[in-house]
């Protein structure tokens, strides 16, 4: 029997329709859902008795039709679920306990699945957001990556900077989107190009990363999928694109490669240590010919890189995700 790949991901992903695609090609049963859609879109009934598993039904609130028996649950996708909507006329106090009670209820009958594959475990998933997490784990594996410093203390950082003498960026811990008074800013790699700067009160407010620039030939985005690695050189032809590719995606050209086969290995083991089945990495070619590691995503984009040149990230994920789990 070919259990069903459940999707937790928002309606606009369009990478994991990819993924989706894939496995309807292949005749395997797929339910797409949201966590924004618990509990007003979809409702869950899930019980458990001495030694049993959970089991119950994910169902539509509105018809009572069943979407999926969570028995049937070989594998669940985990891309990038948004918040829960909760129902309306509910006070401050009451959302916030009531949100409380749905990630522990929806999402840990879920995690609960004892026979369901994730890519990736959310527990894993989460801890794998903290970059200074990520940059042990690439180092202990054996990954290059840069030096690195992690400080609110503004002489400190001056003093690390005078020390290393070369070029230092900064790059925000939390990813590159932020809030800010309803809008969202983007904050991308920033060259340091006065370490005077760093002598600023203002960076004693948080933790601030610095980083050495690693003098590059190009960059690249591996995907690793299980003991797979996908990989594709970005070549950015204009100065904001070379400081961060994101910057300039119109600058950007892209070429399939084979990363060393010790990359490959390494690779493949950081996500182990992490606990990531999927990962998207981004590195540097250095100008001496080594890769240096800079982070992965566990929910990274791929679909992109698949439309330019093929790689067949889609198919490895829906391989990975109609295995047998092995717990």
């Amino acid at each position: 029997m070919v259990r069903t790949v459940l999707v937790l991901t928002d309606d606009t992903d369009r990478t994991a329709s990819r993924v989706t695609a894939e496995l309807a090609l292949r005749g395997v049963p797929v339910v797409r859902l949201d966590a924004t859609d618990f509990p007003v879109k979809v409702s869950m009934s899930a019980e458990i008795s001495t030694g049993g598993s959970w089991s119950g039904t994910l169902s539509d609130p509105e018809t009572g039709s069943e979407l999926v028996r969570l028995a049937d649950v070989g594998s669940v996708y985990y891309r990038r679920p948004t918040q829960f909507t909760l129902p309306e006329g509910m006070s401050r106090a009451e959302q916030v306990f009531a949100y409380g009670e749905a990630r522990r209820g929806f999402g840990g009958v879920l995690q609960a699945l004892e026979r369901a594959r994730w890519v990736n475990d959310p527990a894993s998933a989460a801890r794998a957001e903290y970059k200074p997490v990520q940059l042990a784990a690439a180092a202990a594996v054996g990954l290059r990556v840069p030096r690195t410093l992690i400080t609110n203390d503004p002489e400190r950082a001056y003093g690390w900077a005078k020390q290393l003498d070369r070029p230092i960026v900064y790059k925000p811990l939390a990813g590159i989107w932020h809030a800010d008074e309803g809008q969202i800013r983007i904050i991308y790699t920033s060259p340091i190009t006065n370490p005077d700067d760093l002598r600023d009160p203002a960076i004693k407010r948080t933790a601030q990363l610095f980083q050495e620039q690693v003098p590059k030939r190009h960059e690249a985005r591996a995907i690793v999928v299980g003991d797979q690695v996908f990989a594709v050189a970005i070549d950015a032809a204009s100065d904001r694109g070379r400081t961060d590719w994101r910057s300039d995606y119109d600058s950007l050209s892209y070429r399939v490669i084979d990363l060393p086969a010790d990359v490959r290995t390494r690779l493949v083991d950081l996500h182990r240590r992490l606990g990531l089945a999927f990962g998207a990495v981004d590195l540097i070619l250095d100008t001496s010919g080594h890769w240096v590691f800079l982070e992965t995503n566990q929910s990274g984009e791929w679909g992109w890189l698949a439309a330019e040149t093929g790689i067949g990230v889609a198919g490895a994920l829906a391989d990975l995700l109609t295995q047998e789990s092995n717990t």
